[in-house]
């Protein structure tokens, strides 16, 4: 495992208490896990993805990332309608331990509401909440 000043926290994105991000794509919001998710969960093997066109609430779960040591649930950061899941990470589910804020993203989803980013934290207060 690396250090939390080893580990990618893009300013561009915000982050949940879960360890997932969410970055504003034009009306789309893209849904990934962070760095840290990634790198405390080790190499991950399979992503169980929602269908296009499933809605969910804030905070709700909609997935679940498998390691070879671990099987973690993931939370959506806001609501909204899943409108395109990551189909590359089928065959290549090691592309979250990767790249996990580019070709490692998970869904993007149609928001109900796009002011729910603003209960979401900054990349400062992500760090503050990691280091304790």
């Amino acid at each position: 495992m690396k250090s939390i000043e080893e580990l990618n926290f893009p300013s561009d994105v915000k982050y949940t208490d879960d360890h997932e991000w969410a970055k504003v794509e034009g009306n789309l919001v893209s849904v990934g896990i962070s760095d840290y998710a990634q790198d405390q969960l080790g190499e991950i093997v399979y992503v169980e993805m929602p269908e296009i066109g499933d809605t969910f609430g804030q905070g709700d779960e909609f997935g679940s990332v498998e390691s070879v040591k671990a099987v973690s649930e993931i939370f959506l950061p806001i609501a909204g309608e899943i409108v395109e899941v990551n189909s590359e990470l089928e065959d290549a589910p090691e592309l979250v331990n990767t790249d996990c804020y580019d070709k490692g993203w998970l869904v993007k989803i149609k928001p109900d509401d796009l002011s729910e980013m603003d209960s979401l934290k900054d990349q400062a207060a992500y760090l503050e909440m990691l280091k304790g």
